[in-house]
């Protein structure tokens, strides 16, 4: 944009990379992650998410 502001420029580019998803990416490969450890932190979220569906679902009633 030709007369946008160095902060308002500054904040447009954070949104783009915020919705792209490259931040969580680039901390998610800072380091590497063996596959047994990655399929533990892979289960332990599903049962979290599992957890959080049946509370909800609970509530609901």
């Amino acid at each position: 944009m030709p007369n946008e502001t160095d902060e308002s420029m500054l904040r447009r580019f954070r949104k783009q990379v915020a919705k792209a998803g490259t931040m969580s990416l680039i901390r998610r490969k800072r380091w590497h992650v063996p596959k047994s450890e990655l399929r533990r932190i892979q289960k332990k979220k599903a049962v979290r998410r599992m957890r959080r569906r049946q509370a909800a679902a609970t509530r609901r009633r």
